[in-house]
């Protein structure tokens, strides 16, 4: 089953870029990313947990349907380039199932 993820570029100059980005249950919401090719996550480190550049802000309806972070990630969040805040989570921790189909998302606008 194919899912969709809505992915939210807010850009510095306040620009939104909307993306409608399919994906697999069983993957990972930066893998998903990095197929449709969505800017502003970089994945430097390639889902290994080591760079906080797939930093996503999950929207508010979302947050609790999204199992919560770890405690490497939530030390790896400390990282981050942009603001974190209480829905801020590195999206190669986030593992897409049937349930999260129409997960929302911004990414923050120091990732372009």
């Amino acid at each position: 089953m194919t899912l969709t993820v809505h992915l939210h570029e807010i850009r510095a100059n306040g620009e939104r870029v909307d993306h409608a980005v399919p994906a697999r249950a069983g993957q990972s919401l930066m893998q998903a990313a990095i197929e449709a090719n969505v800017s502003g996550i970089s994945a430097d480190c390639g889902g290994l947990m080591t760079c906080a550049t797939c930093h996503v802000y999950v929207h508010d309806d979302w947050a609790e349907r999204v199992p919560p972070a770890g405690d490497e990630e939530v030390g790896m969040l400390d990282f981050v380039a942009a603001e974190r805040r209480a829905t801020s989570r590195l999206s190669c921790q986030i593992t897409l199932t049937d349930a999260l189909d129409g997960l929302a998302a911004d990414l923050p606008p120091t990732q372009y």
